[in-house]
């Protein structure tokens, strides 16, 4: 039976991977060594606990000799900068750098949201500055309240660009933001049940959302803070607004939301509608059974829909919405940690093929890739290795454009069916994917050319990570317990220690190359072993799964 009873017991190695890579960007040997001391309750409070940014705000290092440097925070128009598409990526790379400096829930929970209340940076979402501001609203509601982040998002700059509601006034209405925030944002469709009508809503319901979305405008120059974030936001035009009453279908049980003609009373005409559509128990589910396909697997069977998403429903409307207690009840149950049954054709530990997001944060921190300092070095890290080599180059060849989804549902990956995360791997894919690790290995771009100003010393990861690497059959075993969700077996070991003893030869042939490596400090021959063997295990199905 499917259970969310909380994990008794601390966690052991693979219950700890499987819970850092589910919820964090940042996976180490260290963090694994923490939290395998831990209950599963623990583990997941101390990732719950908010900390400040690793990095404050982004840096644009160009033009060189006369950089626009911390751009977000000058008194210039937003959109009066140049190399807007530049910025953006750049703002992606502020993003990422604090997701694996932190060992933190706030992050995948961040990007959760981003699937959520979904924006293209790059397909119409606005100034640079105003993608910041939308990644910053998403960062301030992660462990926070997720019905007080779908009215804030309604006032977001990048939003109201990208959904065209800043057009949306009385004389003119413009349903583009109204459909989606039901279809998408919110509640979803549910089945058709009739031309226009669906289970959730009426295409009705739709006219008279756009009608109480109506006169939302952007205050360019970011001077209207939200007092409750402390994050520009934009404007209401009251004179713009539709001021009618507003009359919802039977989905919402025919109610009525008074219209108002104030500045103060729209923003309450706007939580009535919110609060509306939070009402309905469905919009609850629609949450949770997202939750339950970014963190747990993309497909469920009435079991789990009854036992874990309509529980975890009814949690989350108990809290009125609060992310936090819904999400640690679920990634420290039984069911999370597939604990609840015997059936091995229903793991959940390494049933998810990770995104390119994933791919490269864990690879970046576990082997503690010499990314460049961004204060430090911000033309290296911004421009050299994120934007050219990982957010150009790396994150296009995976199929992922990072935070530049390819329509406003979203990556394919957390809706579409019947593949979902596969969607990630793929022959279209495969190169992106595999080129990695060989490029911050080689310190050079293999997926087109140029340098990436970072690597990966894998020796020097061995020799710090790895006890007994002198023995070959234990080096590979522990390399495999620290990059697999699941332990591999002896035909698999073997496999591998192939890159490290030729055939026919013995093992002691490598403990002999270790051990004088060890004595002189000289990594010439066993550099090209290991990086040959980390290339093999990264690039192998095992690695592609968590």
């Amino acid at each position: 039976m499917a259970s969310l009873t909380p994990l008794s017991g601390n966690l052991d190695l693979r219950k700890a991977k499987h819970l850092l890579r589910r919820a964090t960007f940042n996976y180490t040997k260290n963090q694994l060594d923490v939290f395998t001391s831990m209950s599963a309750t623990e583990a997941v409070d101390t990732l719950t606990i908010d900390a400040p940014y690793a990095l404050q705000e982004p840096y644009d290092p160009l033009p060189e000799g006369s950089p626009d440097g911390f751009w977000t925070s000058a008194t210039t128009l937003p959109r009066d900068f140049e190399g807007q598409t530049r910025k953006r990526a750049l703002v992606a790379g502020w993003w990422w750098y604090n997701a694996i400096n932190q060992v933190s829930l706030k992050h995948k929970l961040s990007f959760f949201l981003h699937t959520c209340f979904t924006v293209s940076k790059d397909g119409g979402s606005g100034a640079a500055t105003y993608f910041y501001d939308y990644l910053r609203l998403l960062d301030f509601y992660a462990l926070g309240n997720i019905k007080t982040l779908a009215k804030k998002i309604t006032l977001d700059s990048s939003m109201l660009y990208y959904l065209d509601n800043h057009r949306n006034n009385k004389y003119n209405p413009n349903e583009n933001y109204a459909r989606e925030y039901l279809e998408l944002f919110t509640i979803l469709r549910g089945e058709q049940i009739g031309p226009g009508n669906y289970t959730n809503y009426t295409e009705e319901d739709i006219q008279e959302a756009a009608k109480v979305f109506s006169g939302f405008k952007i205050e360019e120059n970011r001077s209207i803070i939200d007092p409750d974030t402390g994050i520009p936001m934009g404007y209401v035009n009251f004179e713009q607004h539709n001021s009618d009453n507003k009359t919802f279908s039977n989905a919402f049980n025919n109610q009525t939301i008074i219209g108002r003609e104030t500045t103060t009373e729209i923003f309450e005409e706007l939580d009535d509608f919110v609060e509306m559509v939070f009402a309905q128990q469905e919009t609850a589910k629609a949450y949770c059974r997202k939750l339950y396909r970014y963190f747990v697997k993309s497909k469920w069977d009435d079991e789990v829909e009854a036992d874990i998403i309509t529980p975890l429903a009814d949690l989350l409307i108990a809290n009125d919405f609060e992310i936090v207690p819904v999400v640690r009840t679920l990634l420290s149950s039984q069911h999370f940690y597939d604990a609840d049954d015997s059936i091995a054709t229903d793991e959940t530990i390494g049933s998810i093929i990770k995104s390119p997001l994933q791919l490269v944060s864990e690879i970046c921190s576990l082997f503690n890739a010499s990314i460049p300092n961004s204060s430090n070095n911000p033309l290296e890290y911004y421009h050299i290795f994120f934007k050219r080599f990982i957010h150009d180059n790396y994150f296009v060849t995976s199929g992922m454009d990072l935070f530049s989804p390819f329509d406003v549902a979203g990556y394919h990956a957390y809706f579409q069916e019947p593949d979902f995360d596969r969607y990630w791997f793929s022959s279209n894919t495969i190169i992106g994917r595999y080129s990695l690790i060989e490029s911050l290995i080689q310190g050079v771009n293999t997926i087109s050319s140029g340098e990436i100003s970072a690597t990966i010393d894998t020796v020097l990861f061995v020799r710090n990570n790895i006890t007994g690497a002198q023995d070959p059959n234990v080096l590979v075993s522990e390399m495999a317990n620290l990059l697999y969700p699941e332990a591999i077996d002896a035909d698999r070991v073997n496999y591998f220690k192939q890159f490290l003893v030729e055939d026919g030869f013995p093992d002691y042939y490598w403990t002999g190359i270790w051990n004088r490596y060890l004595n002189d400090n000289d990594n010439f021959t066993v550099k090209t072993r290991i990086d040959a063997l980390v290339t093999a295990m990264i690039n192998a199905a095992e690695f592609q799964l968590m």
